[in-house]
């Protein structure tokens, strides 16, 4: 199977760049030390016998042809930026254990019948721009020139600028647009970023689908008084009446036994200790990888908070600030990995995502599909973030051996 030591010591060695003093990494997109990180998976690439190239928004790309170079191909990867002080394993294991396969297939003078691409994706995370998925926005076609020029990371550069600056014309984005019908399948190797592999026991397991992110913001108007002389029974409390709110999230999202609701941000006014708070601002982040139950407990929470407002004499609005829909893995790339962990001996284990990953942004090109592999503690987006060696060889090996049933 896959070369274990092989693939261990070059995410070690990747790790290495953007390595801060803290045992983390930062790699923000176009920045000097993402072209390092690209340059040197592009020697993985070399190394591995595929040809190399990176499109118009970035993304590199190493091809190894299958039997049939007219077949859609089949594309894997993941990518290779972090957040600010992140974890060594979110990303890279996904491009690098891509590599690992490809070049195991090489030396075992294995050619598939479909060419088979590893990506790895421009800059996932949005940690500069708060803007991800841009490369993978970029192959959908999803991804507009105008919001190339509109945002800007927190020292006023555009997007547009920080390509241009890395050697890439923001005018030719077009040119990463991949057909319909062009790829077969996208298939993805991540950390879990959670428990249930770990409490489970096992080192791989196969996801069902992403969970899709609505971003709410709750504004509720009462009114300020003083602590010491405004009787219990006249408040028009705006914290209390959004305590019983939260208390109404945490409820519904319970009850559907797939759904989770966190409250992000709090803020309430006038702040004073003495004061009654007037006003109240909160966010939610509601998530499921089903939009219908994800809505129907979002008209759940937002019946029941309206009636105990209006029970409290409170003013309550309710803003979206984003709602993107949840992406479900294909049924021909979880039925690929599902086998690929009985060839290989390993039980077969389907979870969900409730992270987001660039698989989101492709659902309408091709069948898409993720095989997460056990995280310690759940920990990401953290330097403590960690997947032993033997868990990443145990997922890296059914990431081949999936990609083999895809592309046969």
């Amino acid at each position: 199977m896959i070369n274990r030591e092989r693939l261990w010591d070059r995410l070690m060695e990747l790790s290495k760049i953007g390595q801060q003093e803290s045992g983390g990494v930062t790699r923000l997109s176009f920045s000097r030390e993402e072209r390092e990180a690209k340059d040197l998976v592009a020697s993985y690439m070399k190394e591995a016998g595929l040809s190399v190239r990176e499109d118009a928004v970035g993304n590199l790309i190493g091809k190894k042809v299958g039997k049939n170079p007219d077949a859609p191909i089949v594309l894997t990867g993941s990518h290779v930026d972090s957040v600010y002080n992140g974890g060594n394993f979110d990303g890279p294991l996904g491009v690098l254990a891509a590599v690992e396969a490809l070049q195991t297939m090489t030396e075992k003078e294995i050619q598939p019948e479909h060419s088979i691409e590893v990506i790895a994706f421009t800059d996932e995370e949005g940690a500069r721009f708060n803007f991800g998925m841009i490369g993978s926005r970029g192959i959908a076609g999803t991804l507009k020139q105008e919001a190339l020029f509109e945002v800007k990371d927190s020292q006023g550069i555009s997007i547009a600028d920080a390509m241009a600056e890395a050697g890439f014309q923001p005018n030719l984005i077009h040119q990463a647009i991949r057909s319909k019908g062009e790829i077969k399948a996208y298939l993805e190797l991540h950390i879990e970023q959670g428990k249930l592999l770990e409490n489970k026991n096992l080192s791989v397991g196969v996801v069902t689908g992403i969970a899709g992110p609505l971003w709410m913001k709750f504004t509720l108007e009462g009114e300020a008084g003083h602590a010491g002389t405004t009787p219990m029974s006249i408040r028009r409390d705006a914290l209390a009446a959004a305590a019983q709110i939260m208390q109404v999230i945490e409820e519904e999202a319970r009850a559907t036994g797939s759904t989770v609701g966190t409250i992000g941000q709090l803020q309430l006014f006038p702040g004073g200790v003495n004061i009654i708070p007037g006003r109240v601002e909160f966010t939610l982040d509601l998530r499921d990888i089903d939009e219908s139950v994800r809505d129907q407990v979002e008209k759940n929470i937002t019946t029941r908070a309206k009636k105990l407002c209006e029970d409290r004499s409170i003013t309550l609005s309710i803003e979206d600030l984003q709602r993107i829909s949840p992406a479900p893995c294909s049924p021909l790339v979880q039925e690929a990995a599902q086998k690929a962990c009985e060839q290989l001996g390993f039980e077969v284990f389907t979870l969900p995502s409730g992270a987001g990953h660039d698989g989101m942004q492709l659902v309408n090109l091709c069948d898409m599909g993720m095989i997460f592999v056990r995280s310690k503690d759940g920990i990401s987006h953290n330097p403590a973030e960690w997947s032993s060696k033997e868990d990443c060889a145990d997922a890296a090996n059914v990431l081949y051996q999936t990609l083999l049933n895809l592309a046969q």
